[in-house]
């Protein structure tokens, strides 16, 4: 782990697997950190992504130059923390060498799909929501598997994500308060 101010903290998981709510839950937690979220963001990248799944998921041929970019803007801010919504962990060249940890939440494929689609699909029609669990079931499915292959294992700390959203946020505050007196010794 590099020592550095701020810290770079990446939280990887499943699409629906407590990325987002763990970061927004603490930004409010922890003094002086902001936060990069990978969704708010448009990559050139494979335009098939099950394609690119089964050609390897080569995770380098994602261009994440915008991020790289807002995230060199933050290193240079008087910063505790910086919370990467970021499904990549390490495993992308362009931001590795700039992240001191990397959390990833492990939420079975049942609980992070379920959450998804209160999330994504609340107002949508009963047509719609079957359309994407057939989706899911059929295609998918592939891409959660891929990250729980190469971006779990390759983490530091992998948190119990059948934990409700705060008790995961409240776990990851407290292994943040460790890090941080590590890093500042």
């Amino acid at each position: 782990m590099k020592s550095k101010t701020p810290l770079v903290i990446s939280i990887a998981s499943v699409s629906g697997g407590g990325k987002t709510f763990s970061v927004l839950h603490l930004l409010k937690q922890l003094p002086k950190s902001k936060a990069l979220f990978f969704d708010d963001y448009i990559f050139d990248g494979p335009q098939d992504v099950l394609a690119w799944v089964d050609e390897g998921a080569n995770y380098a041929q994602w261009q994440l130059d915008p991020l790289v970019q807002d995230l060199k803007k933050l290193l240079n801010e008087p910063l505790e923390y910086i919370l990467m919504d970021y499904p990549f962990a390490y495993q992308h060249p362009q931001l590795a060498g700039y992240i001191d940890f990397a959390f990833f939440i492990d939420t079975p494929l049942d609980i992070a799909l379920a959450r998804r689609m209160q999330r994504d699909f609340m107002d949508s029609s009963t047509i719609e929501i079957m359309l994407q669990m057939q989706h899911y079931a059929k295609e998918g499915r592939r891409t959660y598997l891929e990250m729980l292959q190469t971006v779990l294992p390759d983490s530091d700390r992998v948190v119990n994500g059948t934990k409700s959203l705060d008790e995961i946020s409240s776990e990851i505050a407290a292994a943040l308060s460790g890090i941080r007196k590590r890093a500042d010794s």
